[in-house]
């Protein structure tokens, strides 16, 4: 029989790049059988911008794209609960109810994709083992949500949930070198993989080209004060306007249908072009010039570590990163030469304007920037390789249990 694998998600949609389009993709290719659990709200389950999709996927379980897809109404037990669960070493106060659609699914691996769904996929290994079956575990761990520089009394019991819940899993992922060294100074003996968050190769026949007279930069992802925020996208392009001919494309926006407002004068200068499907972005791309990260870092060890889906999504494309000082984005900057980091932790608007002007002079810098950013992703950190690493986390998973008999179809 095929070896069956249950993909946890608290908060992660149906077209979740990592979980789905990545991991579960690449999971079936490999002659897995994948179960995808995701929530609902009020019946209905979500785009990435979190709008409810009323027209499509009302049946509470489905198969897309190869993929087996279950669905249950979202709920969240309080945090005090949760920590008395977990410390209880026991499986019967838990009522999360991604854990009863999990356990219907009996599967030989689950992979849980944030801190809320572990606490799932403990409570469903702690109530199979007592069934008779012994499951593995994996914590995907995309960033830090339990921030160590967060001293919120709600922050700190996350922590305290989170180290406890280290002792049940049996593999970890992150995405990061920083976040797995900071995870294996908790737990040194934790197994760890480290997969980035890259996409697919993108299909480019010839080198990026730029345009002489102007400059584009492109932010990607939902826009956020803590994430540079639109007031300094806005200020940003009515400043570097003044020097050089500058356009600012959005590749994203808010969340929950909310639209973004740009003011009249800027509107030629900032087109949005909303949520994309995720196999078009390398279309949006080909007319970006260079992409901007501007990560608030100062109060942040999660972001600090950061390495997000846009930082590899540009670079896929052959497009330079701009962006703030920390830890991880700038030390592959550095090292690949395939971008510009400022160095301040929280650079000003003008900061940025100087840099992007000073790519738009120096055009043989950012071609250069752009063959290196490329190559990269090529040799290194493609999804075709981290794939590879995936697949290896599997079959060691599969090695502990070789009392049973599985086979990859």
């Amino acid at each position: 029989m095929s070896v069956k694998v249950c993909m946890l998600s608290k908060f992660n949609t149906l077209f979740d790049s990592r979980m789905f389009e990545n991991e579960s993709k690449s999971l079936l290719k490999n002659g897995f059988d994948v179960t995808s659990i995701i929530p609902r709200y009020n019946g209905y389950i979500c785009r990435l911008n979190f709008t409810t999709i009323r027209d499509q996927f009302l049946d509470k379980s489905f198969i897309h794209e190869g993929i087996h897809i279950l669905t249950y109404e979202y709920g969240q037990e309080p945090l005090e609960t949760m920590l008395l669960n977990i410390k209880s070493k026991h499986h019967y106060g838990f009522r999360d109810p991604l854990m009863a659609a999990g356990l219907t699914v009996d599967a030989e691996i689950y992979h849980a994709h944030s801190l809320y769904s572990l606490y799932a996929g403990v409570g469903i290994k702690r109530a199979m083992k007592e069934a008779g079956k012994d499951i593995k575990l994996i914590y995907d761990c995309r960033d830090l949500n339990a921030d160590p520089h967060n001293k919120q009394p709600d922050n700190l019991k996350l922590m305290d949930l989170l180290l406890h819940m280290l002792d049940e899993v049996d593999y970890l992922l992150t995405v990061s070198e920083s976040i797995k060294a900071w995870y294996l100074i908790q737990k040194p003996n934790l197994p760890i993989e480290l997969i980035y968050n890259s996409p697919p190769l993108a299909n480019i026949i010839e080198p990026k080209k730029f345009n002489e007279g102007s400059l584009t930069a492109c932010y990607e992802g939902i826009v956020h004060p803590q994430r540079g925020g639109l007031d300094k996208i806005l200020r940003i392009t009515e400043l570097t306007n003044q020097k050089i001919d500058f356009n600012f494309s959005i590749i994203g926006g808010l969340l929950r249908g909310f639209q973004l407002v740009i003011p009249e004068p800027l509107k030629d200068r900032i087109p949005i072009h909303n949520w994309v499907d995720y196999h078009s972005i390398p279309q949006y791309m080909k007319t970006v010039d260079v992409s901007w990260i501007d990560l608030d870092t100062r109060n942040s060890l999660n972001r600090l570590f950061a390495m997000p889906n846009k930082f590899f999504s540009a670079l896929n494309n052959g497009v330079p990163v701009v962006c703030n000082k920390g830890n991880d984005m700038e030390n592959f900057i550095r090292f690949h030469h395939c971008g510009l980091v400022i160095d301040k932790h929280s650079p000003t608007v003008e900061d940025y304007v100087e840099a992007f002007i000073y790519l738009h002079e120096h055009r043989d810098l950012l071609k250069m920037m752009s063959a290196n950013a490329r190559r990269a992703m090529e040799t290194h950190f493609s999804w075709e390789l981290m794939e590879k690493r995936l697949i290896d986390v599997y079959q060691r998973l599969l090695e502990k249990n070789k009392d049973r008999v599985f086979y990859l179809t």
